[in-house]
């Protein structure tokens, strides 16, 4: 089976965990009625809160986890695999992961990524970021195996890193998921560029759940959720409020791109000369 329906959910999510639970499950229902098999929601589904402290004030351990559990149910009850693009998990000192899940159609975790990359930046003197100031940096990439194909597994600021994505796509991947929150200031001038070119590069379909538009703690998100083929081609695209965006993905397209553009395989060690 090469043929694999996937849809896209935007958010807008604020600094209330069950008001967010229950947007996304209104939008997961939306995208399961639209024949999507896999359906992935944004960075930070159940909470964007910027308040220092309120991720970890606001947030579980996993096995406590609000969001996780009415996901886990609902994937079951709609017979979906869900990516929940992150949601905020307690680990130690403070400090949550990032974990993105991947979710069965049975309701079982079938894996589990904790962002690499913090988004430590000073865009201007009005936004600046410090996630590692809540959050603690995974250190695996993952790729997950899926009936059509395996899924890299990644998150928002990763999608800066493209030696990651050439390590998923070596590793299998067909399809790389990017949930994100991204900025409106840096998606304006990066987004398309960056997400068309990590397709380009690694020969495989990028699906792009994000948030969208102003939020409650006074973030603005860029939105503009996608689906990329690998060729580069833009398959589905929102725009910056709340809603769904789908698209069937062939993948024997990956292998097809692939034999025309061999790039993967001509990759080259070398250092630049001191």
């Amino acid at each position: 089976m090469s043929q694999l329906k996937v849809a896209c959910v935007q958010m807008r999510s604020g600094v209330d965990v069950a008001e967010n639970i229950a947007a996304a499950t209104a939008l997961i229902r939306e995208a399961a009625g639209q024949g999507a098999g896999l359906i992935a929601t944004p960075e930070m589904t159940t909470l964007l809160d910027r308040k220092p402290g309120a991720a970890w004030e606001k947030s579980t351990t996993e096995d406590a986890d609000p969001g996780l559990k009415a996901f886990r149910a609902l994937a079951a009850e709609l017979n979906v695999t869900l990516l929940i693009g992150s949601i905020a998990i307690r680990v130690a000192d403070g400090k949550c992961a990032n974990r993105s899940f991947l979710v069965g159609p049975d309701g079982k975790v079938l894996a589990r990524y904790d962002k690499i990359h913090m988004f430590d930046v000073q865009l201007n003197a009005g936004n600046v970021y410090r996630e590692s100031d809540s959050f603690a940096a995974g250190a695996e990439a993952v790729i997950a195996n899926l009936p059509a194909g395996q899924l890299g597994m990644t998150v928002c600021y990763d999608v800066r890193f493209p030696d990651l994505y050439r390590q998923l796509a070596w590793g299998g991947a067909k399809v790389i998921a990017v949930p994100a929150a991204f900025t409106r200031i840096t998606g304006e001038a990066h987004w398309h560029i960056l997400l068309r070119s990590r397709a380009i590069e690694t020969g495989c379909f990028i699906i792009a759940p994000a948030q969208g538009g102003k939020h409650q703690d006074g973030r603005e998100t860029y939105g503009h959720s996608l689906i990329i083929d690998p060729w580069g081609e833009i398959l589905a695209e929102g725009g910056v409020d709340p809603g769904v965006i789908s698209a069937t993905l062939d993948l024997s397209k990956v292998d097809e791109v692939r034999a025309r553009i061999p790039s993967l395989q001509h990759v080259r060690d070398f250092r630049p000369r001191q």
